[in-house]
């Protein structure tokens, strides 16, 4: 791809404007612990949903969708359109919990939920293991991504590609270390308009380099009648009988996997970045506010653009040998291929800024987990904030080394990744519900997050099964939460629950529904719980069924199916005017804040 003048001047100007930022907000930022980390928990919803979604928006994150695309059609997606369940669960339910905890990260909800040995063996290794070893990993990935896009951009060799990332990486650890969370929000916000605007004019472009929607939508079709493959490559829907998504897996998807299972970034009741953003928010008003626009703009308006450019892809490249072998490189093809010089500069820019709103994010929020609730509480306590704050950023700019090296052994690193998930799985549900029950205690976690890696593997070794098979996977999630759960829920009822002064004090500050409390409740009768349970499940189901009708809404417009994109449209406002009237009843001032 040949670069003018232009265009680099566009790209220097945006890294300019991107480091600019850094160093505008570094007196907010640098004053405490609290103020790096969460901004003084005073940001508003829209900056911090808009930071959420910036976030997921990886430099990667178009090319694994043209991936799933490219393999099994639009309804490819539901592998990550079934977690919305999850993000209206964390909506409802969750982000108003997170926001009157008042801790700084979501692994210090251990030290305000549980105590003694056990806890601060819990908080100490889940700081490390999120905050060193996932995060390394997570910034490995992203930074073998933007690798692979430089070489196709500029036709360098890994080495000069990998420097070149590094030179961007530095960048966005200036931003990071200078200015912290304030930093990282407000260039997220910039990031995010530039990076949309440009893969909607890049979806405008390729559509039209093939004659429009319908010869589009014409060429699919073709091509779903040829390949031998059950159902339409443009349906929203798996066909039931599908290989790649049988009728179990897709269950499991619906049904289990969302609640059941943990991994970064997804967390069931949320957790990791997503928590950290509403710990920032103004109020519990804002902080529900914020997760409720990243889950729409995430899931429902987000992802039309990329498939778009994906199914042009399978168009222009069918029976092309290397895209059938990297499908993911379609997006980056069809880039190079449809897209005018005017806007060559204007596009690496949106790749950069969608790489560093996601490392941006993975430096502080990895920073966060081994200050606060490693090194502080552990390793230097009742030390100054400047003291932490000059740690914070130590521990930023270790993080970038060491995320950098990763990049160079990403070949041993898949088995690492396998962990990962392994770990998580099956553990979501004790994530959940120890908000809402006084009995689950430190053991309860514990116990959780060994069973499932021991019958993860376990599974493995003597079934054979593989998450790349989706039936093995179906057996695989379920074998696990199901021995995962016996043995937590086991372990709950051997050990004894948390002492009543911690149980007394975490019910006071957080003020969950009261139904599984009672033995608390009696002692702190002048508590107002969240009594809205019921209400807050309708609004849950109302925001699912919101997001699936917005989404579906969108799809059938863009195919010019005008009965069908109405009537979705219809039911998303329907869904969205319940929510609001809900909640308008409830009264914000006394439900939100």
């Amino acid at each position: 791809m040949q670069l003018g003048t232009i265009d680099f001047i566009i790209i220097s100007f945006y890294l300019l404007i991107s480091l600019g930022i850094g160093i505008y907000f570094r007196r907010l930022a640098t004053r405490s612990v609290s103020d790096f980390f969460v901004s003084g928990r005073n940001i508003p919803w829209w900056l911090a949903g808009t930071s959420m979604v910036a976030t997921t928006f990886a430099a990667d994150t178009p090319l694994a969708v043209t991936g799933l695309v490219a393999r099994n059609g639009i309804a490819g997606n539901w592998i990550w359109w079934s977690m919305a369940f999850s993000g209206l669960l964390t909506v409802f339910f969750f982000a108003r919990l997170w926001r009157r905890s008042q801790v700084l990260t979501d692994v210090e909800f251990v030290a305000i939920r549980y105590s003694g040995f056990a806890a601060r063996f819990l908080r100490g290794f889940r700081a490390f293991y999120l905050g060193l070893i996932v995060n390394i990993i997570v910034m490995g990935w992203v930074n073998l991504a933007m690798v692979k896009i430089f070489i196709l951009l500029f036709n360098l060799s890994k080495f000069q590609a990998t420097l070149l990332t590094l030179g961007v990486m530095l960048i966005t650890a200036a931003i990071s270390t200078l200015a912290g969370l304030w930093g990282v929000l407000v260039t997220d916000f910039f990031q995010f308009i530039l990076m949309m605007s440009m893969v909607i004019i890049l979806a405008v472009y390729a559509v039209h380099s093939i004659g429009g929607l319908p010869s589009l939508a014409h060429q699919i079709d073709v091509i779903s009648q040829n390949s031998g493959q059950t159902g339409s490559l443009l349906s929203f829907w798996p066909a039931l009988n599908s290989t790649w998504m049988p009728l179990l897996t897709f269950c499991v998807y619906l049904f289990v996997n969302w609640w059941a299972s943990w991994y970064p970034g997804a967390e069931p009741g949320g957790g990791g970045f997503i928590a950290q953003r509403i710990l920032c928010a103004r109020d519990e008003r804002h902080s529900l506010l914020a997760t409720l626009w990243f889950n729409i703009a995430h899931y429902a308006l987000r992802p039309w653009p990329w498939i778009l450019v994906a199914l042009v892809a399978m168009v222009k490249y069918h029976g092309d040998a290397s895209f059938a072998s990297d499908p993911e490189s379609g997006y980056i093809r069809v880039m190079l291929a449809v897209l005018p010089g005017l806007f060559r500069g204007l596009m690496v820019a949106g790749f950069l800024a969608a790489y560093m709103s996601t490392i941006a994010t993975e430096l502080n929020w990895g920073a966060s987990y081994l200050i606060n609730d490693l090194y502080r509480p552990f390793l230097a306590k009742n030390r100054s904030e400047k003291h932490y704050v000059i740690a914070s950023q130590i521990a930023t700019i270790t993080l970038m080394l060491m995320a950098s090296l990763v990049c160079f052994f990403l070949e041993s690193i898949a088995d690492a990744w396998k962990f990962l998930i392994a770990l998580g799985a099956g553990t979501g549900l004790v994530y959940l519900l120890r908000w809402f029950w006084w009995r689950i205690n430190a053991w309860s976690e514990i116990s959780a997050m060994i069973a499932a890696l021991v019958s993860s593997f376990t599974y493995q070794r003597i079934f054979g099964w593989q998450e790349s098979d989706p039936l093995e996977f179906a057996y695989l999630v379920l074998a696990t939460t199901a021995t995962t759960t016996v043995i937590w829920v086991l372990t709950t009822f051997l050990t004894r629950p948390e002492p009543r002064e911690v149980l007394l004090d975490f019910y006071r500050r957080v003020r969950p529904a009261a139904a599984l409390w009672k033995p608390i409740v009696r002692e702190a009768k002048d508590v107002k719980p969240d009594k809205y349970i019921l209400a807050n499940f309708l609004d849950w189901l109302a925001g699912v069924a919101m997001i699936y009708a917005f989404l579906f809404g969108l799809g059938h417009l863009i195919f010019s199916r005008w009965l069908e994109a109405i009537s979705f449209f219809i039911l998303g406002i329907a869904c969205g005017y319940f929510i609001y009237r809900d909640l308008t009843r409830r009264g914000w001032q006394t439900v939100l804040e």
